[in-house]
Formats: structure tokens, sequence, C-alpha cells
């Protein structure tokens, strides 16, 4: 038995640059799409939902979106995901 302890989840959240911001369609009300929720899966691949907010304006629902398989958001995501690791290898404790 290990007694390495069981990490259910790592999650990073990802500012979309403006140039790769897209539009999507949820219950009739357009949402631009502005951050990305990047999770690492337990076989070590990566899954990715788009959050936004509503283009007319308002706070809107909190609702996720597919990412598009486009290759500069493949890449972002890809890229993202490499840097977080970086900085979790590099943390320099919890203050306590």
């Amino acid at each position: 038995m290990s007694d390495a302890p069981e990490v259910s989840a790592l999650a990073i959240n990802v500012n979309i640059p403006t140039e790769l911001r897209w539009t999507d369609v949820r219950r009739e009300e357009e949402f631009t799409l502005m951050t990305l929720n990047v999770r690492l899966l337990p076989d070590g691949r990566l899954a990715a939902k788009a959050y936004g907010r509503p283009t007319a304006g308002g706070r809107g629902a909190y609702v996720s979106f597919p990412v598009p398989d486009r290759p500069e958001i493949v890449d972002l995501v890809n890229t993202a995901a490499a840097r977080a690791g970086q900085l979790w290898a590099a943390n320099s404790g919890i203050d306590g």
C-alpha cells in the first residue's frame, strides 16, 4: 500500500488571449468565451471546457462550452498545462 495521498483532481484556469476568443450560443444567448478550465485526467490526457460572459453584457449563467479543435487553441491548452506543471514542481510549500 502506498503512502502517497490520493489526488482526485488537477485543474487549471487559463485566460484565452483576446485574439483567440470565440463566441457560442446557449439558451438563445451569445457568449464570448474568455477562459478555459483544463483538467488532467487519470490516464494523463487533458480535458478542457470554455467559459465566458454574455456578449450583450450582464452576468449570465455559469455554463461550460466545448473547446473547438483549432490548432491554436490546442497549443494554448498544451502550453498552459506544461507551464502549470513547471509552477507546481517549483512550489515553495504551504505557509502555516
